[in-house]
């Protein structure tokens, strides 16, 4: 399907386009991301085929499930990354995506018992704490350095435009299955089967990377974990990047919450808050696209800088416009922003980590990044109760054009020389 090698230097999305391992891996990858989102929707409409125990409410299982994909996060980010330092990285994200297909089609064969369901859930989410971390180690390995762009371009922008497509797509979906394989087992096979194809598609993935030291000293997650933090204070830039990347997704979380308020805000029914978040995810693949196809381009312009000031700039100005369009456009304008933080800080941190580190230190930045996805869903909506939107729209705006100016100013001297 692809050549193995680009046949000539290529800049852009040119060379990784003609890498037959990372398309294969980038395609996976896509179909992986579709089942995941799905897959949170399934658990959701399953919640009616489960009978509810005496004196639980719906809503109180609800937000069970919801625990159930994000606790395995907060607790196991570090770990994850630390056991994909000692194993190959091709067979555990093949493993990974097998397993959770076959426990999504378990589901319909095993009793209707939430507790089960939660279990299941709680499992898938716990896999993903070991598939994610090997999958960003792998990254740096199938692509040359100068590439590292354009490929994490691609892998943003296919994430995003998962989280539009796939809840969009997950109940019609769903329906389908239903309509194809009968009410028992369609959905879940669909599902299931969509995380049993990308782990078939991996199979043929060449990934050459070093043999693990089987017989090294036991596994102490803590020891390790305390020489991450170590590794990470002596090199200031990899500690800057993931910070700026925490802070990004500090964002979105608190625009997750706050975009019900928003929907309000502009004369929009509550559960169509999601006109918000589809405009900015439309923003990140745009600033994806434009980054790795003319990255090169912008090697010494100041993009973190860029990105964070013109989320700031958003975030103020939708406390003063009353125009729908207008704020999806701006809605647009702050997902363009995250992408020239997202994309350069992922690049440098996978262009300054050695192989060995790999593991660990996108581990470590799997559980910040999910601590800060999970933290502020907690805080913003009872900010916004107490203070208002505006008041909580302009705190933010000033936090995130703060990070952005920080960040800069303690890295701009190294920064444009190695991205």
């Amino acid at each position: 399907m692809f050549p193995t090698e680009p046949a000539a230097v290529n800049k852009g999305f040119g060379a990784v386009l003609r890498n037959r391992n990372f398309m294969l891996v980038w395609i996976g990858q896509i179909i992986c991301q579709l089942a995941d989102k799905i897959f949170f929707v399934l658990t959701i409409a399953l919640l009616e085929k489960y009978p509810l125990a005496v004196g639980v409410v719906e809503d109180g299982r609800r937000a069970d499930l919801f625990l159930a994909f994000t606790l395995p996060a907060i607790l196991l980010g570090s770990l994850g990354g630390i056991i994909v330092d000692r194993f190959p990285k091709k067979p555990i994200m093949i493993g990974s995506d097998l397993l959770r297909g076959l426990l999504t089609i378990a589901i319909p064969f095993l009793p209707r018992e939430f507790l089960i369901l939660f279990a299941i859930t709680f499992a898938n989410s716990v896999i993903v704490q070991f598939f994610a971390p090997a999958e960003q180690a792998a990254i740096p390995i199938l692509v040359k350095r100068d590439s590292l762009m354009a490929a994490n371009a691609l892998f943003t922008s296919t994430m995003m435009g998962a989280i539009i497509i796939g809840f969009a797509v997950g109940e019609p979906l769903l329906s389908l299955g239903k309509s194809w394989l009968g009410e028992r087992y369609g959905q879940e096979f669909i599902v299931g089967g969509l995380y049993l194809i990308s782990s078939l598609i991996k199979i043929p993935v060449k990934l050459k990377s070093n043999k693990p030291d089987l017989k090294a000293e036991k596994v102490n997650p803590i020891a390790e974990f305390k020489d991450c933090l170590r590794y990470l204070k002596k090199k200031r830039l990899i500690m800057n990047a993931m910070v700026q990347l925490t802070a990004l997704y500090c964002v979105f979380a608190s625009l997750v919450a706050l975009s019900i308020r928003l929907a309000q805000k502009f004369g929009l029914q509550e559960k169509q808050f999601g006109f918000f978040l589809a405009a900015a995810g439309v923003g990140m693949v745009l600033g994806a696209g434009i980054l790795g196809h003319w990255g090169e381009k912008f090697h010494h312009k100041p993009l973190p800088l860029f990105g964070f000031l013109s989320m700031a700039f958003v975030l103020a100005v939708f406390t003063f416009i009353h125009n729908l369009p207008l704020a999806l456009a701006l809605s647009t304008l702050l997902g363009l922003g995250a992408a020239l933080i997202a994309v350069p800080m992922q690049t440098l941190i996978q262009q300054q980590t050695p192989p060995d580190m790999h593991g660990k230190i996108f581990g470590f930045q799997n559980h910040a990044v999910n601590i800060a996805l999970t933290a502020p869903l907690l805080i913003t909506e009872r900010l916004t109760n107490y203070f208002g939107l505006r008041i909580v729209l302009l705190g933010i705006s000033f936090i995130v054009a703060t990070i952005g100016i920080w960040a800069w100013h303690n890295t701009r001297k190294v920064l444009k020389d190695v991205i």
